[in-house]
């Protein structure tokens, strides 16, 4: 008997063994969104529930009530520099994220808690932010939850959950213009400049053009070959309304282009100056006279 005892644990511990080597799928699956953004990351860590053929707003996530955002362990987000989410200043760091859904609007918050998965372990005290989002519909079902960066700008961009045919939109700002511009200044009194990166960033955002055109200048006589130099002082001869000046500029880039076989810049180049040509304050420069 102790015999057949023993080698029936045996069975059972075996079995639970194997049961445990084998990769079942997971109902809701981790996942992470990583997207570079501005200057730093966004980073979104959630679990993702799929429909399966429930009713989820209003049923399985019922309206005006604490939902973790996702499923299983606590939903957050990370952002690598300040920003603004609706309007709500937001400190660089990670959070958690969480929801009360409802019909029409939802509440979304940002907590300094990185654990709340239930409304027991919430603490309103530890809220960074809370915002009142529109609730919208989806183009299309949306079988398995989804939180996703879209519309992304050089400043700007979308945090989108979509789930079923709801969706609702945090739009995200990255305020760091007075900290680039700061750091450009410094660096340009230094030896080594960064002439190219200074008038790209500068043509960019709009700011002062007749500084663009200087570094763009000093950046193209280091490198006289480099076409990617000369677009781009052409955009900015272009946006000072120096169309002439533009137009040359342009097309010894796209020569450069062409003799370096590059077809995107020989492209950009001549789209640029059709964009020129068509412009209504354009007027081609006279022709010289022949000797």
């Amino acid at each position: 008997m102790k015999k057949i005892t023993s080698l029936y644990a045996a069975f059972v511990m075996g079995t639970a063994a194997i049961a445990q080597s084998i990769p079942f799928p997971q109902p809701s699956p981790l996942a992470t969104v990583t997207q570079n953004f501005a200057t730093s990351k966004i980073e979104i860590s959630y679990s993702r529930p799929s429909i399966k053929g429930r009713k989820i707003f209003g049923d399985v996530v019922p309206y005006g009530k604490f939902w973790r955002t996702g499923a299983n362990a606590a939903t957050t987000i990370s952002f690598g520099e300040d920003v603004k989410i609706n309007g709500s200043e937001v400190k660089a760091g990670k959070y958690g994220l969480l929801t009360y859904p409802g019909e029409n609007e939802w509440t979304v918050i940002l907590t300094k808690d990185l654990n709340v998965n239930d409304e027991d372990s919430y603490k309103k005290e530890n809220d960074v932010a809370r915002l009142t989002v529109k609730s919208g519909k989806s183009s299309s079902t949306v079988e398995t939850f989804t939180i996703e960066v879209s519309d992304i700008r050089n400043n700007a961009c979308d945090i989108e959950l979509k789930w079923e045919n709801t969706l609702i939109s945090l739009n995200i700002i990255a305020d760091y213009d007075a900290r680039i511009s700061k750091s450009i200044e410094e660096t340009m009194g230094k030896d080594t400049r960064p002439y190219y990166g200074a008038a790209n960033y500068y043509y960019e955002n709009g700011k002062d053009l007749k500084k663009a055109l200087d570094w763009v200048s000093k950046a193209a006589d280091a490198n006289p070959q480099a076409y990617w130099v000369l677009l781009l002082k052409a955009k900015i001869q272009k946006a000072m309304k120096d169309f002439n000046g533009a137009i040359a500029t342009s097309q010894k880039s796209m020569e450069l282009a062409k003799a370096d076989n590059n077809d995107t810049y020989v492209k950009n180049n001549e789209k640029l100056m059709a964009e020129i040509k068509a412009h209504p304050e354009y007027k081609p420069a006279p022709e010289k006279k022949k000797k």
